[in-house]
């Protein structure tokens, strides 16, 4: 870790903490040649593995874009698609997985969505679960109708 200040390539750990639920280490380190002190922080990187199999680190960024076209028209919020870009990263987290299939995060953006806004919820879903049909879109609607309430 390069020192801040005065760009030493060496840098010595005074002191290492857990963060955010334990996501990230915050670590105090101290340049062994300026001796001032700073901090690092250290998080695990999410990686996507996309159909292709070309690894992606996870970006919260790129979920909220692409749920953001299907809200399109919709009463949806920035703060609503940041909140649900948040959901979806707690439970890619929660899986516990260095890599995790695009498709595992496309089925993450779902339950959110769903509670969001039904109709970017069906634009969404029609993609990730290959709606191939007019009879694919019915499903989905009526599944929807026959979920229970929970406003």
């Amino acid at each position: 870790m390069h020192c801040p200040y005065c760009k030493n390539a060496d840098s010595r750990v005074t002191d290492s903490r857990v963060a955010d639920d334990g996501a990230s280490i915050r670590r105090r380190r101290q340049c062994p040649q300026c001796e001032r002190r700073f901090t690092t922080v250290e998080q695990t990187q999410l990686a996507v593995v996309k159909r292709s199999g070309v690894v992606e680190p996870f970006l919260r960024d790129k979920v909220v874009q692409g749920v953001r076209k299907a809200c399109k028209g919709r009463p949806v919020s920035d703060d609503d698609l940041a909140k649900l870009g948040q959901q979806v990263e707690d439970t890619i987290r929660s899986l516990h997985l260095a890599e995790v299939p695009a498709e595992r995060v496309g089925l993450a953006i779902l339950p959110p969505l769903r509670e969001l806004d039904e109709v970017a919820y069906l634009r969404f879903a029609s993609v990730y679960e290959n709606y191939a049909s007019v009879e694919d879109f019915e499903t989905g609607i009526a599944a929807l109708r026959n979920r229970p309430q929970t406003h």
